[in-house]
């Protein structure tokens, strides 16, 4: 009975600890003098439990897990979250390295090379694969390296070199060719602690010949293995291979039916061979004197025999895709639509759109240009009708309270003393624009000094706006001045209506007199009351 009980129990034990100390054994071979990074794998169900590292030398057996970062240090080892940096491999490292964590181990066997030898080459060399005549990239490989984000410790750019040469090399080529064939070796290189660190890794790049595919009779070169033809013409595809033996042969199928060089037939190709720079470059065209339907339904394949390597490339074709005039037609009329629609609304809303923009997104704001005043309020003799000294008074606050502008105005802005006309010019030269505003009284602007101001404006070119009421007839009235006149037709005018006038700052009359003035250099009073409130 105990004899047929004690296998169970053994059995029994020997599963359960294999579940627990379930070892993964990673053989490591190193280059004595460099960097290598042992990286413990992600258990399940383990990442609350304590990551602990263990070497087993030849010298001892050693809990790395329990010494303090300056005895790591002395002893050329770094542990920074899952790895184990072993800073400058020599042969008192090599040994079995394990980590733990919870149930679960994983064992790493390190082999260190004091010479160069053919194990460590076959252990330590990578292949990559490219083309002839096409882009290629060497990939440095990434195996033992330390984590970026190790601290005080810099990555720095990998440097390649080829074989037999002492100069370094880009790690790409533009265009590759076969007598870049060869051994490369990539060095990463690190900085720790104001000391430099390498990895080094070789790499054997190996060129094939491959299809180089185009189309004399097509201005854009073959994408997706696509040619675009016309039913009912001619088709010529010009099929390019570069070989490494004049053995190889480039040929045409139809399907998986080989295509002869027989001219008399509908679909055939023919085949020419060129020696540019050593290389074999063969040409095989494949003609169809005239597309058909039966044509677009057929697979073509451009396949090289090869001694090295073997390759193809299948061809379909496709009918080209015929110009829509109707849609190109109905495009255009929706283009033209827009923009007569766009033109109508800007100019029945421009004064709206040109003050939104001003106001609210401040995009027509002036920069200042030197000069004191936003406008200069002058007013002129009016034989009809003009403003009270009432609503005078209302343009005057409004344009300074509300809006913002700097007026200069002559019975308050001009020193005594000073000549009418002098001090007019001198309102004019400081001032960016000038508003005429009508008043039955006499301001004691006589035609000459009108003329003046006139010839003032012009060669300042600065802007006029003048404010007429609504008897005004200027262009109609000969016994308005000459002069006056020729300011009303110099200016933009601005009807003056009355009591209307004076509604709110969103009416007819305040909106197209902002419009024609330019903005105001400073923020209106009232805003800067608003804020400090």
């Amino acid at each position: 009975m105990t004899m047929k009980i004690l296998p169970v129990h053994l059995v029994f034990l020997l599963t359960f600890l294999a579940g627990v100390f379930s070892l993964r054994h990673t053989a490591v071979h190193i280059k004595a003098g460099e960097m290598v990074a042992l990286l413990c794998p992600h258990h399940k169900g383990s990442n609350d439990a304590e990551l602990i590292w263990t070497s087993h030398t030849a010298q001892e057996t050693l809990l790395i897990s329990s010494i303090s970062s300056a005895e790591q240090r002395q002893m050329g080892l770094l542990v920074h979250g899952r790895n184990l940096v072993i800073l400058g491999a020599s042969v008192n490292h090599q040994g079995k390295y394990s980590c733990s964590q919870g149930n679960a181990s994983s064992e790493f066997m390190l082999t260190v090379y004091t010479e160069q030898s053919r194990e460590y080459e076959e252990q330590t060399t990578y292949s990559t694969t490219c083309f002839t005549q096409e882009y290629c990239m060497l990939n440095c490989p990434d195996v033992n390296i330390p984590d970026v984000n190790t601290p005080n410790m810099t990555t720095n750019d990998i440097m390649w070199h080829k074989k037999g040469e002492s100069f370094p090399i880009d790690g790409y080529f533009s265009s590759v060719e076969k007598n870049n064939h060869g051994i490369y070796t990539c060095t990463r290189s690190y900085l720790y602690d104001q000391q430099s660190y390498n990895r080094t890794f070789a790499v054997i790049l190996d060129v094939k010949p491959k299809i180089i595919q185009k189309s004399p009779t097509i201005n854009s070169p073959l994408q997706d293995d696509v040619f675009h033809v016309d039913l009912g013409s001619p088709a010529v595809i010009s099929c390019i291979a570069v070989a490494f033996s004049d053995s190889d042969s480039l040929h045409w199928l139809s399907g998986n039916s080989m295509l002869k060089k027989n001219e008399s037939l509908t679909v055939f190709y023919n085949e020419t061979r060129e020696n540019i720079d050593g290389e074999i470059h063969i040409t095989a065209s494949l003609v169809i004197k005239m597309v058909t339907e039966e044509d677009l339904s057929k697979h073509y394949t451009c396949k090289l025999d090869s001694d090295d390597t073997p390759s193809s490339v299948i061809i379909t074709l496709a009918q080209k895709a015929r110009p829509s005039y109707i849609s190109l037609a109905v495009g255009s009329v929706c283009i033209i639509v827009v923009m007569l629609l766009t033109t109508a609304v800007y100019v029945k809303f421009k004064i709206h759109i040109t003050l939104f923009l001003r106001d609210a997104l401040g995009c027509l704001s002036s920069a200042s240009d030197g000069q004191s005043y936003d406008a200069f309020l002058m007013c002129y003799k009016s034989d009809t009708d003009g403003l009270s000294e009432d609503d005078r008074e209302c343009l005057k606050s409004v344009l300074e309270e509300r809006f913002g502008y700097n007026l200069c105005l002559y019975d308050r802005d001009i020193l005594p003393g000073k000549a009418v006309a002098e001090a007019v010019l001198d309102c004019i030269e400081q001032s960016r624009a000038v508003v005429l505003v009508p008043t039955s009284l006499d301001p004691g602007l006589g035609s000459g000094l009108l003329s003046v101001i006139h010839s003032a404006l012009v060669e300042k070119k600065t802007r006029l706006v003048f404010i007429k009421t609504e008897s005004t007839e200027v262009s109609k009235s000969g016994s308005v001045p000459e002069a006056l006149q020729l300011l009303s037709e110099a200016g933009n005018c601005v009807t003056w209506k009355g009591k209307r006038s004076l509604m709110p700052s969103s009416s007819f009359f305040w909106n197209k007199l902002r419009y024609h003035l330019p903005a105001p250099q400073h923020v209106p009073k009232i805003r800067l009351l608003t804020q400090t409130v």
